[in-house]
């Protein structure tokens, strides 16, 4: 590792806008963005998403990190923007966060589990809301809270199933009202969200004083704002809302902060971390969560909105293993080769495909390529591409570094000279939601049509009511499948999602649709990740 002022010094950052954390990290101040832009030009921003992946997942950081070290390679001047890990994956199924193989960030267990602290203080402030609201009912109860619409609930950074349904309360009036509520996982908070979507403090500050956290009792709103307490969540979050600077293992910058999950948040680094990005670079590579029907419609229909973010070129990565799955293989059959399976998977590529022409953009298709991949399995993959003419490259980058990802870099970097209109949205902001949601659900996930419990009948209703129709939409869905149903592989058709719920996250600036059976706190598998980590000596063994 480069001590991280040489790190800096790639990207012109000076000093003065560094707060070390180590060795090895440093926080960006915000004062950075408000200097001269040293290059003439402006920046060019690549997204990378993906298919529907295992649930492994398939290298999509990995991907990212390669690509930008093969930029680093070609003598461009390059900065990654990528989400901080939840503790919650790294010991669950999934694992962390940083990559794999010779692209990877870099100290990857820092980063992986404590990083510079932006987890423990959102967590730390969502937590004090919900702790004043509670004392609130308590005592005076001044705003007239009804106790059974406290939308608030408690975070934690962990799997955990237990945590989902919790009665509060118990043991007697001095330990306050009893009352039912929850935990859901720190990166599923409207404090994360928040966070990443903020512009600075003042932004941060009219975020958190506009979020809707309870009902009154004559159903109107109370906002974040009319519990005093702003000042001190500020306090909290005050260096969380500093971007983090960091490098993989080939010496290329990265810049990795805010951590919402794609299937039940909206899936992006910070908005401060990707202009950060582009205010020093001349490429940004970004990354948005899961597949392209997920994090990266969120990119586009709420993050580029709102902050006036655009893209230069889109980088698809597809796997030999998930096109199998896709095309009829069970998981413990992956390492086999079948190129009859990644050919019959190639539907669920070719939906992902179509869903990134709907924003007027057009990709090119980066086969992350491992070991037990077969050449004839992967000139599948490059003839459908020739066939489409959508250009194709087979990258190497998790043993080769960024030397395995040369092509795909030449590649990326013509797709963004030729290619490079403005990006469309899905839905104007006007339309109702319920055409908002309909219109991302057939359009990206191939939906007949959608439908609405009665609950989410009565949340539109409220919605209309209190005026958040205008609002975009951030839809939690399962990662596993185009639908909404988890089981449904490769390129699912004529099926309904159903709508559950439909949740206000004002401060964040979009609503919430719960669809399926997407939980909010996820829970442990049989056999978690965490069982494989140890401490040998002063050395973190085990974490992947």
């Amino acid at each position: 590792m480069q001590p991280i002022p040489q790190i800096a010094e790639k990207l012109g950052l000076p000093g003065e806008v560094l707060h070390p954390h180590g060795s090895f990290a440093a926080k960006v101040d915000l004062s950075y963005l408000e200097s001269p832009r040293r290059r003439n030009h402006p920046a060019r921003l690549v997204l990378v998403s993906a298919i529907t992946p295992t649930p492994a997942g398939d290298g999509k950081t990995t991907t990212t990190i390669g690509l930008g070290d093969a930029f680093a390679r070609l003598g461009e001047s390059v900065c990654l923007a990528l989400r901080e890990p939840s503790l919650g994956p790294c010991f669950g199924i999934k694992g962390g966060g940083t990559g794999g193989g010779r692209a990877q960030l870099t100290p990857a267990d820092r980063i992986n589990l404590h990083f510079t602290g932006d987890f423990h203080a959102i967590t730390s402030a969502h937590n004090l809301l919900a702790a004043v609201l509670d004392n609130q009912l308590h005592f005076a109860n001044p705003q007239n809270i009804e106790s059974r619409r406290v939308l608030w609930p408690r975070v934690l950074d962990m799997n955990d199933r237990s945590l989902r349904q919790v009665v509060l309360g118990l043991g007697g009036r001095l330990h306050g009202m009893p009352r039912q509520s929850g935990f859901d996982i720190t990166a599923a908070s409207e404090l994360m969200a928040i966070l990443c979507l903020a512009e600075n403090f003042e932004d941060l500050r009219t975020r958190i004083d506009r979020t809707v956290v309870a009902f009154d009792r004559e159903r109107n709103p109370v906002l974040a704002g009319s519990l005093g307490v702003t000042g001190a969540l500020l306090a909290l979050l005050r260096d969380a809302l500093l971007p983090n600077l960091v490098q993989t293992l080939e010496g290329t910058p990265a810049i990795v902060h805010g951590g919402p999950f794609a299937n039940i948040a909206h899936g992006c680094n910070s908005v401060l971390a990707t202009k950060t990005a582009l205010h020093a670079a001349d490429w940004v590579i970004t990354e948005a969560g899961f597949g392209f029907d997920l994090g990266a419609e969120k990119f586009f229909d709420i993050k580029c909105r709102s902050a006036g973010l655009d893209t230069a070129a889109v980088v698809l990565v597809a796997t030999a293993r998930a096109l199998k799955l896709h095309g009829g293989r069970e998981l413990n059959e992956l390492d086999r080769t079948d190129p009859a399976a990644v050919e019959a998977g190639l539907a669920n590529l070719e939906k992902h495909i179509e869903n990134i022409a709907h924003f007027g953009e057009r990709p090119v298709v980066a086969l992350n390529r491992f070991s037990s991949d077969s050449d004839e399995e992967v000139g599948v993959v490059a003839k459908f591409c020739a066939d489409r003419g959508v250009p194709f490259a087979a990258a190497n980058h998790f043993s080769e570094g960024g030397e395995g990802a040369l092509e795909l870099a030449r590649i990326v970097q013509a797709q963004a000279e030729e290619h490079s209109d403005p990006f469309q949205p899905l839905y104007g902001l006007e339309d109702s939601v319920p055409d908002k949601i309909r219109s991302v659900a057939q359009t990206m996930y191939g939906a007949r049509d959608i439908a609405f419990t009665k609950q989410a009948e009565h949340d539109l209703r409220e919605i209309e009511r209190l005026g958040f129709q205008g609002l975009p939409v951030c839809i939690a869905k399962t990662q596993n499948s185009l639908s909404d149903d988890p089981k449904l592989r490769g390129r699912p058709r004529d099926f309904e999602v159903t709508v559950r719920s439909v949740q206000i996250n004002a401060g964040a600036g979009f609503l919430v649709v719960l669809t399926g059976d997407i939980l909010r706190m996820p829970g442990l598998p049989q056999v978690p990740q965490a069982e494989a980590i140890d401490l040998d000596g002063t050395e973190i063994v085990g974490l992947r």
